[in-house]
């Protein structure tokens, strides 16, 4: 049987930051802002990340774009060599200290959800409310893990194959979120030591 946890992630060497990349509505003409650092926090922990940046929902004067939202930053895993299989496990685990702001966790799976002739990947996405100024473990059961697509849940029953995992993602949107969390333009920051598939069943 295999062990109880899986590390995904560990962010305790700037080796780590190549397997990230980093998105925002800075592509399509909107003014966010993000960068991903792995530093020392000086607790004598040891190394983490940190996912900081700025969120705005200006868009650049002149743009051609025509965008439903802007607002929101996120960091991405560029995709595995082959998949990563976590059918042995039932949580995705992320130990997190951040702002008081709600983050969207993303899973990517192989496309077999939309048609073949699709290149994106299927995602589902789960709400990670993460308390200000404390180091936190947020547990996130796969069931609760959503389909999505373009960020609107998909309303058809489906389920994720969790086999099939070809990327990972931890982003932040302006509006939206959890009740009580802190939304709105303005900065983010959150660190991140480590993303772990747990078995708790």
């Amino acid at each position: 049987m295999p062990p109880s946890e899986k590390y995904v992630f560990n962010f305790n060497s700037k080796e780590e930051l190549k397997r990230w990349h980093l998105y925002s509505d800075s592509e399509y003409g909107g003014l966010s802002s993000a960068s991903l650092e792995i530093t020392d926090a000086g607790t004598g922990a040891g190394l983490s990340g940190i996912f900081l940046g700025n969120l705005s929902k200006d868009v650049t004067e002149g743009s051609t774009w025509r965008m439903n939202r802007s607002g929101f930053c996120g960091m991405r895993s560029k995709k595995f060599d082959g998949f990563i299989d976590l059918d042995a496990y039932d949580t995705i685990a992320m130990r997190l200290r951040g702002d008081g702001r709600c983050y969207i966790s993303t899973i990517y799976t192989e496309n077999w959800v939309n048609s073949p002739g699709q290149q994106e990947d299927n995602s589902w996405q789960a709400f990670v409310f993460v308390p200000k100024d404390e180091w936190h473990i947020a547990k996130i059961p796969l069931l609760r893990y959503l389909p999505t697509w373009r960020g609107n849940i998909i309303s058809a029953k489906l389920e994720m194959n969790p086999s099939r995992i070809v990327g990972m993602s931890l982003s932040v949107n302006a509006e939206g979120g959890v009740p009580g969390a802190k939304s709105g333009p303005g900065d983010f920051r959150v660190e991140i030591d480590w993303i772990k598939a747990l078995r708790t069943l």
